[in-house]
């Protein structure tokens, strides 16, 4: 199944912690990768600035076993129980399967957020611009011209150190 992930980092060493986490999830094939985007923190404001990306996956997994394993992930990067949208060493979400939508109580796909967040729209949008959500008919390139889609996206240029 292809499957889009949005990854971020305001921690620590972000390009590598995003890194990291890309290489570690068990079960998917990385098929593409956006490019790194500095974003201005969301939810809660006073934090530093994150490093985001989304990655194209093929996996054979099912959505619960690949949610577990992005978990793990997380947890084996250093990521504990923090404040809601605060800061954090890694956070990965699915955004997209395919053209499913999932309701349970653990997962919602598409990501419920994600068509008012520019850190996620901006970098999907560069790798997968066609892509259709299956819950509005709009391409991926439609969600992020429109004024919904909010918060300062520019390319990274700099590493961390």
């Amino acid at each position: 199944m292809r499957v889009y992930l949005s990854l971020g980092s305001n921690l620590g060493d972000r390009s590598a912690n995003i890194r990291g986490a890309l290489n570690a999830i068990e079960g998917a094939r990385i098929e593409r990768v956006s490019r790194e985007y500095e974003t201005e923190p969301w939810g809660v404001e006073e934090q530093p600035s994150f490093i985001n990306v989304v990655a194209e996956i093929e996996t054979t997994l099912e959505p619960l076993e690949l949610l577990d394993a992005m978990k793990v992930v997380e947890s084996n990067l250093g990521r504990g129980p923090s404040e809601k949208w605060g800061p954090r060493v890694i956070d990965i979400d699915i955004v997209l399967w395919g053209n499913s939508v999932i309701r349970t109580a653990r997962l919602t796909i598409p990501h419920s957020s994600f068509r008012k967040r520019a850190f996620v729209l901006v970098p999907l949008a560069e790798i997968a611009p066609d892509v259709v959500d299956p819950e509005t008919g709009l391409t991926v390139a439609e969600l992020a011209a429109l004024p919904e889609a909010t918060g300062r996206v520019t390319l990274h240029t700099s590493q961390d150190h």
